[in-house]
This record gives structure tokens, C-alpha cells and sequence, in this order.
């Protein structure tokens, strides 16, 4: 590329032709690109050939039905991130500082944080630190990580995303959580004690979606059992439509226990005696690795780490209030008398 055309490049390269191609590098395919940033497939592909033909190179080879990175592209990827990340924040900041406002910190929150630990975690934070501006996002894994990575969300708080979607993030486990199968409490199901795993395909499932944190998981949970539901099955990442569907229907709900926690412990929902200890995944913090956290950031996941704690030391002690119950009944319990006859 010759020194003359290098210095027009300025005038047109844009961001959206950064934003597509770092998300078609990540997602190895124009077609899920388009999808995680509401694009069209058509105009995801034409934005990467302008940026090539801007910058006079080939970022991309086709293998196998997906798009590798040439290693032109492998190095322009890291340069493309860094700069567009720290061009947006210096935006925001910029923006924020000429209006008067204090900065914003942007929070993507999967279910099991939006519904578990955030609301506590950030009410906390919002009496030490009253003056902070907070925004809370919701979406499914790849969509969140997505904007991650573009420097629209500064944090995600949730499961940990697959080895092959981590690639330049950081992620700091905080604790495991499974799997539940949320029910009304009234359901057929409940009334026969512990379950065989088989009965749940007869009914209606709420699932999560391709693209959500856990639906490789689910898949796998009943692919390994041999789980083929009956009845068509309903994707959705909706939180309120899911608790109403079940309160009118049969209908199984699976999702992150945390999601439903609360909803069990006031009786609004229960969970089906069946064993998902299999599912276990890490939940914790991901950030990026590439960009100094925002001022906000560290008192943020403080606060989220202390709700973890908080809640971690009530299940102990919990747990061992239960064990001193469960002894105290064994010493109480009335002991069979002894067989004293003899000759």
C-alpha cells in the first residue's frame, strides 16, 4: 500500500466498518455477524469488501463455510479493537464531562445476575456511591459479549461464555450454578415425588435460545438422556413471560436456578426433583483484556463480589442449622427398648 493512499484512509473507513469486521472475526461467519449486530447478511458482507478495498488487502479467507482471518487480518483485528474501544470511551467521557455528567458505567447482565445478584449488588453500591450513573442491559450471551467487546458495555456479569467466545476477555469466577426445571406449583409432575427424567418430554418446554449462555448446555442435559419433548418447544429469554406461561400452563421452564430462586423460596414456582448437578457452570465477571476498566468498575464488582459472599455465608450457616436440626431429632427420637427377658 503505497504512503499516498494510506493517508486518505481516514475519510473513509468508518466505525460501523470496525464494528462488522470485528464481529465477523469473531463470529467466523457473516451470517451470525449480521445476526449479533441486527445487520443483514447481504450488507455485512458488503461492508467487509469496502474495508478491504480500502485498506488494498484481504482480511478474510473462506474455509469450510466459515471466514478465517488472513494473518494481515489476525493483525489488524488487534489494532481494530483496542482503537474502537478507546475511541468510544473517549467519546462518551468527552461528552459526558462538556454536559456536566458524571460518568456512565454500562452493566450486561444475564438472567441469573439481572434476576439473583445485581438488584442487590447495585443497590448497595447506589447508597455509598449515589452520584454514579448506571446502566443495566440484558440480552443473550453472544449479543452481550458482542457489545463487550466494542466498548458499549464496560462489564457482563453472568455464566462464563465458551472457551472458543472468550478469546480477549477476562473472566473472574465468583461461584457455580446449575441448571433447574422450573414448574407452577400445582403441576401434574410434583404430585408423584421424585421424578424419572423421562416424564419431562411430555411436556411443553421453555428453553433458551441458540446464542443464550446455556442452550448448549440444556441441549446436551437432554440429548444425554434421551429427552425428545412431544409438544413444540418455545424459545424465549423473556424472565416475565416465562413465570406467566407456567402459571397458565404445564409447561416445564428450564433455566439457571438463580433465575427462579426467588420465585421458589415465595412459593410462586418449584423446581422438579430431578438431578441437574451435571450442568454446573462458573458464574462470575467478564470484562475485556485489551482496555483499562472505567473508574466505576472497581467499586461495581465489589459490590457484586460482596453480595456473593453475603449469600455464600447465609447457605452455610443455613446448612448447618439444618444438619443441627436434623441431629437434634435423631437424639430425640424415641430409642427402641431393649429385650431384658431372659431364663
Amino acid at each position: 500500500m503505497s504512503l499516498s493512499r494510506s493517508l486518505q484512509l481516514d475519510g473513509r473507513i468508518k466505525l460501523r466498518h470496525l464494528s462488522c469486521f470485528i464481529e465477523v472475526a469473531r463470529q467466523r461467519s457473516a451470517v451470525k455477524a449480521a445476526s449479533a449486530i441486527g445487520l443483514s447478511q447481504p450488507a455485512v458482507s458488503k461492508t467487509i469488501h469496502e474495508l478491504e478495498d480500502f485498506l488494498g488487502t484481504v482480511l478474510f479467507e473462506p474455509k469450510r463455510r466459515s471466514m478465517v482471518l488472513t494473518p494481515i487480518g489476525e493483525m489488524f483485528l488487534r489494532y481494530a479493537t483496542s482503537s474502537l474501544v478507546a475511541l468510544k470511551q473517549g467519546i462518551r467521557t468527552v461528552a459526558q464531562d462538556a454536559g456536566g455528567e458524571h460518568a456512565t458505567f454500562t452493566v450486561g447482565a444475564l438472567p441469573t445476575a439481572s434476576a439473583r445478584i445485581l438488584p442487590a449488588a447495585l443497590a448497595n453500591l447506589s447508597r455509598h456511591l449515589p452520584n454514579i450513573r448506571l446502566r443495566v442491559v440484558t440480552g443473550s450471551n453472544d449479543v452481550l459479549l458482542s457489545q463487550l467487546r466494542l466498548g458499549d458495555i464496560d462489564l457482563v456479569v453472568g455464566r462464563m461464555a465458551s472457551p472458543e467466545a472468550m478469546h480477549g476477555l477476562a473472566f473472574e469466577y465468583l461461584y457455580s450454578e446449575r441448571i433447574a426445571l422450573a414448574v407452577r406449583p400445582a403441576h401434574p409432575l410434583l404430585a408423584h415425588g421424585q421424578q424419572d427424567i423421562a416424564d419431562v418430554g411430555r411436556y411443553q418446554l421453555l428453553v433458551p435460545p441458540p446464542g443464550s449462555v446455556i442452550h448448549p448446555i440444556v441441549e446436551r442435559y437432554f440429548i444425554a438422556r434421551s429427552i425428545h419433548p412431544s409438544q413444540g418447544e418455545i424459545e424465549t429469554v423473556s424472565d416475565a413471560f416465562a413465570r406467566n406461561y407456567l402459571l397458565r400452563t404445564d409447561a416445564i421452564w428450564v433455566i439457571s436456578e438463580g433465575v427462579v430462586a426467588e420465585d421458589v423460596a415465595s412459593g410462586a414456582l418449584a423446581l422438579l426433583p430431578v438431578d441437574t448437578n451435571d450442568t454446573n457452570g462458573p458464574v462470575g465477571l467478564t470484562t475485556r483484556t485489551d482496555t483499562d476498566l472505567s473508574f466505576p468498575a472497581q467499586p461495581v464488582m465489589a459490590a457484586v463480589r460482596d453480595v456473593v459472599a453475603e449469600r455464600a455465608r447465609a447457605a452455610s450457616a443455613h446448612s448447618v442449622d439444618a444438619s443441627r436440626v436434623r441431629q437434634n431429632k435423631r437424639d430425640n427420637s424415641p430409642k427402641p427398648a431393649r429385650n431384658r427377658g431372659g431364663p
